[in-house]
């Protein structure tokens, strides 16, 4: 596969998986956190903010690997 397509299915794939895992930490966030006190929110939400990094690293090795000779 040539690393143009790479990129182009990986921009699918970072869009699709940005979108899942916003739409479940806000769910599981509004259902089990919010309101439950600061000690709580605080590590939930920094958690949730670097969550998504490692898959997002991953498909962006991914994308960037050079064509096969």
């Amino acid at each position: 596969m040539t690393i143009r397509k790479r990129k182009f299915f990986g921009m699918i794939a970072m869009l699709l998986w940005l979108t899942v895992y916003a739409l479940v930490v806000m769910a599981l966030g509004g259902q089990y956190v919010v309101g439950n006190g600061m000690w709580l929110e605080l590590p939930f939400y920094i958690l949730s903010g670097l969550g998504w990094l490692p898959v997002a690293m991953t498909i962006i090795r991914w994308m960037s690997r050079p064509d096969p000779e």
